[in-house]
């Protein structure tokens, strides 16, 4: 049964691709950092159990008493969960490994695919006030996974500019449609983004026209490049934003933000 999905003045998108390692939290720390920088006040969810979109933002453990884990299951009120971080506009709703038993005790939830969004339509989520909401979800396709698409506007997904990149790209499409048919009919496709681009390499490039010829004008035209200071950056619990502001990776988060902010003002006008 589809439910009617209350309003919210914050634009949520869920960060998601199955495959490990494309650069899916990567993306969801430096987008969400790039927005804040240009003004936006964002909300970063971490729902993946491995906490690390928590601990690239500077939030250590010892500080993660209240989590994505009680936000879904405890209903523990949002205010209680949300996180200032060290960086302006920016704040996180931390999680641990204690979501790693989250989908077995979804399971006796009769509302089990509900729960985030309840969670982050609530009244006082308005009062707070976000102007994105981003979901980092774990790298499957799980029960944690469709709540972050129940409860989203749309689906952003981190595409590896590697071999098999597209292969798992349909069972997510076919996830998203399934999410569209019995729960969320508004949910969208916010956009393709190439991640660890080599233009240099011949792969690179061939993943990127395969990905175009597919997928048309879902693929977002900024690429962000294999970075050196990207992958150093969560060493340091910083954006790479933060940690080099000039380097290739920090621009081209930011032409992504930029991107992102055009095509939502397109959507809007």
């Amino acid at each position: 049964m589809v439910e009617t999905v209350p309003a919210t003045g914050a634009k949520i998108i869920a960060v998601t691709n199955q495959k490990g390692g494309v650069g899916k939290t990567t993306t969801a720390i430096n987008l969400g950092a790039a927005l804040a920088e240009k003004g936006k006040r964002v909300l970063l969810v971490d729902i993946d159990p491995q906490g690390n979109a928590s601990t690239g933002l500077g939030i250590e453990s010892s500080d993660r008493d209240f989590t994505a884990y009680e936000l879904l299951l405890n209903e523990v009120a949002p205010q209680q969960v949300i996180r200032p971080t060290q960086f302006e506009n920016i704040f996180v709703v931390p999680a641990t490994t204690d979501l790693a038993s989250a989908d077995i005790e979804l399971m006796a939830n009769e509302q089990r695919s509900f729960l985030l969004r309840n969670a982050l339509r609530q009244p006082v989520m308005d009062e707070i006030s976000f102007d994105y909401i981003l979901i980092d979800c774990p790298p499957s396709l799980n029960l944690l996974t469709v709540n972050a698409m129940v409860a989203a506007d749309s689906v952003l997904v981190p595409l590896q500019s590697e071999f098999f990149a597209l292969e798992g790209l349909s069972q997510l499409m076919l996830t998203i449609r399934d999410v569209r048919q019995a729960a969320n009919p508004n949910l969208r496709i916010e956009g393709i983004v190439l991640t660890m681009y080599d233009g240099r390499n011949n792969l690179s490039q061939q993943v990127e026209q395969d990905a175009r010829d597919n997928l048309g004008d879902l693929v977002f035209q900024t690429k962000i490049p294999r970075n050196v200071r990207v992958s150093e950056a969560p060493s340091f619990a910083l954006p790479v934003i933060s940690y080099d502001p000039a380097s290739r990776g920090a621009v081209a988060y930011r032409e992504l933000a930029d991107e992102l902010l055009s095509k939502n003002a397109a959507v809007a006008a």
